[in-house]
């Protein structure tokens, strides 16, 4: 039995287990692989494909702690998760690829690309990065993975990332609570190192109500990439992503069909 110290050492015994992948309508063309945020799984992204070009096969990461994986010890770092997080994405590496991450899930999908490019392994076609400060700024979130559960949960309420309604479920967050403390802790205890600018293009979202992650936190991303920027700010808070969804999908789409408009004519 492992100690909750050694967690954060984990490895995965089965990588496949690590991706959700729907099955395209026709054979793919190309992978958006997903990152959830916080206490999120691979369910977030589940009805993604529907909405999304047919050859261009959504694959959602399921990290341990949750979902099927619920028995699986969590992961509380970022440089023990982004290694296994490689080894799961190695055999889909075969098609062009692009990744999108909200919140927690974009500051990942950053160093997953940083991490690729070390490897010599591809490197996405584009990054879509939402609802994330640029990882070279200083935080501002005081440290809350470590408080007593009823502060906890007030600061999650607080920091409007989780409803009161399931703050006062008490079964539910029993399941919440160690993984949105884990993938807290994931956040709190990060340290940006600087390396060369990505060669990877960035689209940006940020909610217009996000009080947490204003337009220059997201302009301040341009620094990690020498290739073009878009930043698109949606109506909504920090959970835009649920209230914007349509149009959010449709700038996804719209980016992998000149890809892939560039691939067919070239």
């Amino acid at each position: 039995a492992m100690g909750p110290l050694d967690y954060h050492s984990a490895m995965p015994m089965n990588t496949n287990s690590w991706l959700v992948c729907a099955p395209a309508s026709r054979p793919a063309q190309a992978r958006l692989f997903c990152l959830p945020y916080a206490g999120g799984d691979a369910l977030i992204y589940r009805s993604w494909s529907g909405d999304l070009s047919s050859d261009l096969e959504v694959c959602a990461f399921q990290f341990p702690g949750r979902g099927k994986r619920i028995s699986e010890p969590r992961f509380t770092r970022m440089d023990a998760l982004v290694p296994a997080l490689v080894e799961a994405m190695r055999g889909r590496l075969d098609l062009p690829f692009m990744i999108f991450g909200h919140s927690l899930g974009a500051l990942i999908a950053f160093e997953l690309a940083r991490a690729l490019r070390r490897m010599a392994l591809p490197q996405p076609k584009r990054l879509f990065l939402s609802a994330r400060r640029a990882p070279q700024l200083p935080s501002r979130i005081a440290e809350i993975h470590r408080l007593p559960e009823s502060e906890f949960r007030e600061e999650l309420y607080r920091g409007g990332g989780v409803p009161r309604e399931v703050l006062d479920h008490e079964e539910l967050m029993a399941l919440m609570s160690p993984m949105l403390r884990a993938d807290y802790e994931i956040v709190e205890t990060y340290r940006f190192s600087p390396e060369a600018p990505l060669d990877v293009p960035f689209t940006i979202f940020g909610g217009i109500a996000d009080e947490d992650v204003d337009r220059p936190a997201l302009e301040a991303w341009q620094e990690q990439t020498s290739a073009a920027v878009r930043i698109e700010m949606l109506p909504g808070d920090h959970f835009f992503l649920n209230s914007q969804r349509k149009s959010l999908l449709q700038t996804i789409d719209g980016a992998w069909l000149q890809v892939s408009g560039l691939r067919r004519s070239g």
